[in-house]
C-alpha cells in the first residue's frame, strides 16, 4: 500500500550574511596612542555593539597596511582576548579594510564561521604625499614585455609618481572625453563633502569652504588643489559579522539592528592597453560594481546613499559613472544638478568623504561600511539619510583593487 503520509519539505539553510555590529574612531592625529590601541578599542566597541564578546568570534582578520608585516590580528588578539580562533592579516592598498571584511565574509559563507570579527587600522600621522602604485625605477628603456610590459613609466603620461597627479590624470582623462566636466566641477564634489563633514563629529576636519576658496587653495597637480585632496591620519574601524542562521537565535531587539550584506565583491585590474601608461581605476570598479548589483538583485537607481573612495575630488566624479550613479558621460550634470548632495537624488559620502573625513589606508573600506550601516540603522544623528534601506560601500586602491558592498536594511 502506497505511503500517503505528507512528508515535510527540507528546510534551507539561510546563507546570509549580517552586520551585526560596527565601530569607527574619529579619524586624526593619536599622539598618545599607536594602531594596536586604536584597533583594539574599535574591536572592543564594535563587540559590544553587537551584543557579543570575542569569545563568540569564529574568525578574525586585521586590515593595515603599512604594519603588514608586524602581525596585526594576532597584537591585537593579546589586547582583546586570545581564543585560539583563525586570525589573517590582510594588505591590500586602499582596499586593505574592505578586503579584511571580505575575508570574514567568505569565511562564514563557506561554512567554517557563524560569526567573525574584521579590523582595519593604520597610523600615519602627517605622512605626506604618498607615491603611486607599481613604480618604475629601472632605466627608461623600451620594455614591450617582463615584469612591467610597459613602453613607459606605470606612473602616468605626465610621469608624477604622485597621488595627486595620478588622480588628476583620471579626471582630466574624463574631462576630455565627456562634456560638462571643468574645473568647477571638480571643486563641487570637494565643496559638497566639505559642507557634509559639518554634520560628522568623527571626521578629521569638520570645517565648511566655499566654492571659490577651494577652487584658489594651492594647486597640487590641476585640477586637484590642496581643499580637494584627502589628507592623512590615524584611525580604525571594527564591523562583527554574522551569519543569517546565526542571527535567528538572537534577542530580537538585536535582530533589528543587523544589516543584511547583500553582496561582497574583490576586483583587480583586467589587463588594458592604457593601463600599461595610467594606472586604471575604472574598469575595476565598473566590473566590481556591475557584479555587486546582479548579486544583490538592486540597480543603481536603488540606492539611498554611497560612500565612495573620493581620495581626490576627480575620483569621486570618475566614480559616479563607474558606478553606474549618472548616465555615461554624465557626472558633470550628476554633480551639477545636486544629485549627490545629502538632499539630492543619491547622497554621496554624506560622512564628509576622504577629503574631510580622513583616509587612515586600513581603516577606510570598513569606515565606508560603517556609515552605511548606521545609516540603514537611522542611527546618523543630524547626517541621518531619511528611510534609507539600501546602501553603497567602495573603495579603490592603485596596484589595483576595487572592493564594493551592498548593505539592506532588516525588513
Amino acid at each position: 500500500m502506497a505511503d500517503t503520509t505528507t512528508k515535510s519539505k527540507p528546510a534551507i539553510a539561510d546563507d546570509s550574511v549580517w552586520v551585526l555590529g560596527t565601530h569607527m574612531t574619529k579619524f586624526g592625529r593619536y599622539l598618545d596612542q599607536d594602531a594596536v590601541d586604536l584597533a583594539s578599542g574599535s574591536a572592543i566597541a564594535a563587540l559590544a555593539d553587537g551584543n557579543v564578546t570575542i569569545h563568540d568570534m569564529d574568525v578574525m582578520a586585521a586590515g593595515c597596511l603599512f604594519q603588514a608585516s608586524g602581525g596585526m590580528a594576532q597584537r591585537i588578539q593579546k589586547q582583546i582576548g586570545q581564543t585560539g580562533i583563525p586570525a589573517y592579516n590582510v594588505a591590500n592598498a586602499c582596499a586593505t579594510g574592505a578586503t579584511a571584511l571580505r575575508t570574514v565574509y567568505l569565511t562564514i559563507k563557506a561554512g567554517e564561521a557563524d560569526m567573525g570579527l574584521a579590523v582595519g587600522v593604520e597610523q600615519m600621522g602627517k605622512m605626506g604625499l604618498l607615491g603611486g602604485a607599481g613604480t618604475k625605477k629601472e632605466a627608461n628603456i623600451f620594455e614591450p614585455s617582463g615584469r612591467y610590459g610597459a613602453v613607459t613609466g606605470v606612473d602616468g603620461y605626465l610621469g608624477t609618481e604622485g597621488m595627486p597627479g595620478v588622480f588628476a590624470q583620471a579626471g582630466m582623462q574624463y574631462a576630455y572625453e565627456n562634456d560638462g566636466v571643468g574645473f568647477e566641477q571638480f571643486a563641487k564634489v570637494a565643496y559638497k563633502n566639505h559642507l557634509h563633514s559639518t554634520r560628522n563629529p568623527l571626521a578629521q576636519y569638520t570645517k565648511e569652504f566655499s566654492l571659490e576658496e577651494i577652487m584658489g587653495a594651492p594647486v597640487m597637480s590641476y585640477p586637484n588643489t590642496l581643499l580637494m585632496c584627502c589628507p592623512t591620519g590615524d584611525g580604525a574601524a571594527a564591523a562583527v559579522l554574522v551569519s543569517g542562521e546565526r542571527l535567528k537565535s538572537m534577542p530580537v531587539e538585536v535582530q533589528k539592528r543587523a544589516v543584511k550584506m547583500s553582496a561582497s565583491v574583490l576586483t583587480s585590474d583586467p589587463w588594458t592597453e592604457s593601463a600599461q601608461v595610467q594606472p586604471d581605476v575604472n574598469t575595476l570598479t565598473r566590473n566590481a560594481a556591475l557584479k555587486a548589483y546582479e548579486m544583490a538583485g538592486v540597480g543603481p537607481e536603488d540606492l539611498d546613499l554611497v560612500e565612495l573612495h573620493d581620495c581626490f575630488a576627480t575620483a569621486e566624479l570618475v566614480h559616479y559613472d563607474n558606478l553606474g550613479l549618472c548616465e555615461p558621460g554624465g557626472a558633470g550634470e550628476f554633480i551639477d544638478s545636486g544629485a549627490p548632495f545629502r538632499d539630492g537624488r543619491t547622497p554621496v559620502n554624506v560622512s564628509g568623504g576622504l577629503i574631510s573625513k580622513g583616509h587612515p589606508i586600513g581603516a577606510t573600506g570598513i569606515a565606508n561600511v560603517y556609515e552605511v550601516t548606521t545609516h540603514l540603522r537611522g542611527e546618523a544623528g543630524d547626517r541621518q539619510i531619511e528611510g534609507a534601506k539600501v546602501g553603497l560601500a567602495h573603495v579603490i586602491g592603485l596596484g589595483s583593487a576595487c572592493g564594493v558592498h551592498i548593505l539592506e536594511k532588516a525588513s
